[in-house]
């Protein structure tokens, strides 16, 4: 690690280090300003008009009444504001109200020989009376009440300041952490293998371009093996047909007609077998856009079509359905299901329903039905049913769930495998009537 590298402004360590360093700046040079604008320090502040009052009271107090007069012009002529006169008795008009903080300091100060009391206001300004020890009255204005001991101090500012400063710091620190993290949340999401998705942007600090580097890395690494994949797979089903075609042409010359048959019927398996596996993992197709489909007549057409071939299929549900689906691919889901649901049941039923925002397809047979243990098993590729439900070896390769699971998951929907009363199986497709544009799963 290199000396001091956590003071690197391109860094998050840095950045938050040099936002700390101007924020206590920013803070100290607060304070000064509020320091030397209030300058509590100087000895020339201005009085409260309260404790103006206060010591009028206890000068007129102590003085003999023929100076008072004189006092009062002398106190009226030093503080013009505080407009401080004498009354004569009976002509107070004293207004009946809560005692405010000021006036019962006024009290604290003055002592039990006075009387402290708000009078009616004149203008803006508050009128406080007190009533001197042998009778008497003076009124002066006090303006407004006095301000919360802790409203304008210095330490305030400094407080308010330091909140500013923790509240622009965290909301940068979060921004700079929770963004980079939801573009990978997001890249993850559509990530594709078939190029279409944007490589993540490589900015920021440091650590989360690092981050964006090797995703991106890690990215192009994936597509490429899967791409070498799929190129493999597709020369060896290449390789593979020629010598299948040759046996097939050399298996027809075969004398035995149960051999023949035999030979044929492991051809054809060798054959589909290929095409199945090929199905799964080709990766390099063009994905299919999403479009309004009305799956009710999807659903009907697959029904139609297994009844062409002889089976006894059924679709119920609505006439018309209306929804945002890739239509190929879900054709071909609902055709692997019923085609699933066919060979090992008498009878197959095609239900839709919506149900708010989604739409549920099931399809039934009246099969013998998977445990319960096996449910979940059987939607990975190449896994098999029982004993029960697999008849013999070209019954199928074990493809037909999880493809349409793929395909289920692609349009941000799931598949699910329920029992049937009193025997048989359910697969369920649910899938959201409206969605986002999105790549395949």
């Amino acid at each position: 690690m290199k000396p001091f590298g956590f003071f690197h402004l391109r860094g998050i360590g840095g950045q938050i280090a040099a936002l700390v360093l101007a924020s206590t700046v920013a803070l100290h040079l607060v304070v000064t300003t509020a320091f030397l604008i209030s300058r509590p320090d100087r000895p020339d502040a201005p009085p409260d008009g309260a404790h103006q009052l206060t010591d009028a009271a206890l000068l007129l107090g102590s003085a003999d009444a023929a100076e008072r007069p004189r006092l009062v012009a002398d106190l009226a002529r030093a503080f013009p504001k505080l407009g401080i006169e004498m009354l004569a008795p009976g002509t107070a008009e004293i207004v009946e109200e809560s005692d405010s903080q000021h006036l019962r300091g006024m009290r604290r100060h003055l002592g039990r020989g006075y009387k402290v009391v708000r009078l009616a206001p004149d203008g803006p300004a508050h009128r406080v009376g007190v009533e001197l020890p042998d009778g008497s009255v003076i009124a002066g204005r006090v303006e407004g009440g006095p301000r919360p001991w802790f409203w304008g101090a210095p330490w305030l500012m400094t407080l308010m300041t330091a909140f500013i400063c923790v509240t622009v710091l965290g909301l940068w620190a979060a921004r700079a952490l929770a963004a980079p993290l939801s573009s990978f949340a997001r890249a993850a999401e559509n990530f594709s293998l078939d190029g279409g998705a944007d490589p993540l942007p490589e900015r920021g600090p440091e650590e989360i371009r690092s981050v964006a580097r090797a995703l991106n890395r890690m990215h192009e690494r994936i597509a490429r093996l899967m791409s070498d994949r799929t190129r493999m797979l597709a020369a060896i089903s290449h390789d593979l047909r020629t010598p299948i075609t040759r046996l097939r042409l050399r298996a027809e010359f075969i004398e035995d007609e149960g051999n023949r048959k035999r030979m044929l019927m492991d051809l054809d398996q060798m054959r589909s077998m290929l095409e199945s596996v090929l199905s799964l993992l080709r990766n390099d197709r063009k994905i299919e856009a999403v479009t309004l489909v009305d799956v009710a007549s999807t659903l009907q057409l697959v029904a139609d079509q297994f009844g062409d071939m002889g089976h006894v299929v059924h679709y119920e549900g609505p006439v018309s359905a209306t929804a945002a689906a890739r239509p190929d691919d879900l054709h071909r889901g609902v055709t692997n299901l019923v085609e699933n649901a066919v060979r090992f049941g008498a009878e197959v039923t095609i239900r839709l329903d919506i149900s708010g925002t989604k739409l549920v397809i099931d399809v039934e047979d009246d099969g013998p039905g998977i445990s319960d243990a096996r449910k979940q098993e059987m939607l990975e590729p190449f896994v098999r049913g029982d004993d029960a439900r697999t008849m013999d070896d070209s019954t199928g390769f074990g493809l037909g769930l999880s493809i349409a699971r793929a395909i289920a998951v692609a349009h941000g929907g799931e598949l699910s495998l329920h029992d049937r009363e009193p025997h048989g199986l359910i697969v369920r497709m649910q899938l959201p009537v409206w969605q986002e544009p999105r790549l395949a799963a």
